[in-house]
């Protein structure tokens, strides 16, 4: 295993200095190389304060991108390069990311500045300065996984204005094809001395998989790396999914999209703003940035979690799986995928290969509400999704079909049965909406926990629906705030 350290080359294919496979990239900076800048808040990828930004050979370049170093392992830094707050200073000058956030008084405490700063680098350092855009929203969106509420956000974010309208070139611009060519020299491994797998290919994986049966497999790791961050559960091997080839692919047709199971879940997030505008803009509320650069779609869809935000919006799309194990496919409806409290069809050796996702025809429609108590970088209390088929036109416009789909309020993401049924060939309207809201408590029967009450969520669904029909209807004076 074999990584840049800044202009630093690393190598750790021998288990030597008392690496483990499931070492995370934090504690490597703090405890091996007292790389102390780098602070530890959470542990649990919330925060923001443990930001680091890792930069890899893409299609144009270098790809910048930032990541909660508390929850991603060190064997996934293999072919990278990691950069930490204390490689932003050049020739004793602080980076003008870092004297942006000086003259502006960036700070308070200080303990979450860095990870602040390393928001504001990676923002930069992947910003299209062809491109305009609205600059808060682009600098809000670059923060959204830095949580501190000590610093006041106002001054940071004439911080990170002035960075992105500073068009002047850092040393890592100078060094970035030298960096580019150290990284691709790089050899392809499939192993490092702890062991951490990461094989290239689903034959690779298969022959580890059988190899290796208790060992856990790693996508993005963001949920995985709780149970040694929180619950100090120690791994001694690992299977890394994040460079299977074949996990790797998206392939687009007339009809449907399919995203390779390791796709990252802020690539998906381009093709949903084209195809899924409901769904993009759920996803600028999925974790953060640095999580969305680290979690994949077939890990978010693997855990199994009553509270996942893409399951039931894969539901109400009808979405299909592509399940693999043992060199041999089978095709799973996700509608049929979730058997029990994190359970689900795979089996022992299986794993997720891709997720076909319907596209939306010319007389359809996606609607999409999560409710958190918190709006960014926070779990659903509920997430309804709902997708109508619709013919006609206002005001005699019928429901052709229907599917709901919420999150939070079962074991499972589930569906929602009854609803569908009495809104079915019924005219798009608040009496059937009305009608179709009697049918909530006969499809759910949530608990009560520390996000939300059943009777919250119950009354939440309810209103859900209301607000999926004034959000179709034109001129009704609603904003969504999700899209605002």
């Amino acid at each position: 295993m074999q990584f840049l350290l800044q202009d630093e080359l690393i190598d750790l294919s021998h288990n030597d200095q008392g690496i483990t496979a499931d070492t995370t990239v934090l504690d490597y900076l703090r405890l091996s190389r007292r790389l102390t800048g780098t602070k530890e808040g959470c542990a649990s990828g919330d925060c923001g304060a443990c930001t680091a930004v890792v930069s890899e050979v893409g299609e144009d370049g270098l790809r910048y991108s930032a990541i909660n170093s508390c929850i991603t392992f060190l064997g996934e830094l293999h072919g990278k390069q990691l950069i930490t707050v204390e490689h932003l200073r050049s020739n004793n000058t602080l980076h003008p990311v870092q004297a942006a956030m000086v003259r502006h008084h960036g700070s308070q405490c200080g303990f979450c500045t860095p990870g602040f700063v390393m928001s504001l680098f990676a923002m930069k350092k992947a910003s299209d300065q062809s491109e305009c855009g609205n600059q808060r929203q682009k600098i809000l969106k670059s923060l959204s996984g830095n949580l501190c509420r000590c610093t006041g956000y106002q001054p940071i974010i004439e911080a990170g204005k002035e960075v992105l309208e500073d068009t002047t070139a850092d040393q890592f611009d100078s060094s970035a094809d030298d960096t580019r060519k150290r990284l691709a020299a790089l050899p392809a491994a499939t192993r490092s001395g702890h062991p951490f797998f990461r094989p290239r290919s689903l034959q690779q994986l298969d022959q580890l998989i059988d190899e290796n049966p208790d060992a856990p497999l790693v996508a993005g790791g963001t949920d995985l790396a709780l149970e040694v961050t929180q619950k100090l559960v120690s791994y001694p091997s690992m299977i890394s999914l994040s460079r299977v080839a074949e996990l790797r692919t998206i392939e687009e047709s007339d009809h449907f999209v399919a995203f390779g199971a390791a796709v990252q879940l802020e690539t998906l997030q381009v093709y949903a703003e084209s195809h899924w505008p409901d769904l993009a803009a759920l996803l600028d509320r999925f974790g953060s940035r640095q999580v969305r650069f680290s979690g994949t779609l077939g890990g978010n869809l693997g855990t199994a979690s009553p509270i996942g935000d893409l399951p039931p919006v894969l539901m109400a799309l009808n979405t299909d799986l592509i399940l693999h194990g043992s060199g041999r496919q089978r095709q799973v409806s996700i509608n049929d995928f979730f058997t029990g409290y994190r359970k689900t069809r795979l089996e022992t050796g299986e794993i997720i290969q891709a997720i076909r996702i319907p596209k939306l025809k010319s007389n359809q429609q996606l609607y999409i509400h999560k409710i958190s108590k918190r709006r960014d970088d926070d779990i659903s209390a509920i997430c309804m999704a709902m997708w109508v088929e619709f013919s006609g036109t206002q005001p005699d416009t019928k429901i052709n079909a229907v599917r709901i789909a919420c999150g939070g309020m079962a074991e499972v993401p589930k569906r929602a049965r009854h609803i569908e049924e009495a809104l079915t060939a019924e005219t798009w309207s608040m009496r059937a909406v009305e009608k179709a809201k009697t049918a909530v408590r006969k499809d759910y029967q949530p608990i009560s926990d520390a996000r939300a009450s059943a009777e919250y969520r119950l009354n939440v669904a309810e209103n859900l629906l209301i607000r999926c029909y004034l959000q179709s209807v034109p001129d009704s004076g609603i904003v969504d705030i999700d899209h605002a």
